[in-house]
């Protein structure tokens, strides 16, 4: 494929394909519960999401649908092992694409996440 049409719009992304890697994967180390770390495996499972057509928003959104599903668990559960690696949320993004949810459910989650992080970085108060 050529350079122009790599800028092409892919799926509803205007974004070239080094663009959106570089937002996927930015996103990906900012998602709690992940290492925060980039892998090569990390840049090509990205790189395949661009060619296979997936919007930006529905990695984005499967990424807050994942960590929100990991973070808000009932007190007592065991806690879960850290997320290593970007294919880890391959299936969650098919579910993202087939699911009709409103962007309105994803801010929600996002809001979650956030309320949810700020309450882990606060310190303990004694009672």
């Amino acid at each position: 494929m050529s350079r122009k049409g790599e800028e092409e719009k892919v799926g509803d992304n205007s974004l070239d394909r080094e663009e959106f890697i570089q937002k996927v994967l930015t996103a990906y180390r900012q998602t709690p519960g992940t290492t925060g770390t980039i892998r090569r495996s990390d840049r090509l499972v990205a790189a395949q999401l661009y060619a296979r057509g997936v919007p930006l928003r529905a990695v984005e959104n499967a990424l807050v649908l994942a960590a929100s599903r990991r973070l808000l668990r009932p007190a007592g559960a065991l806690p879960l092992g850290t997320i290593h690696s970007l294919a880890y949320f391959l299936p969650v993004v098919d579910e993202v694409r087939a699911l009709n949810l409103s962007q309105d459910y994803f801010r929600y989650l996002r809001s979650k996440i956030a309320c949810f992080c700020s309450n882990a970085s606060d310190p303990p108060t004694d009672r």
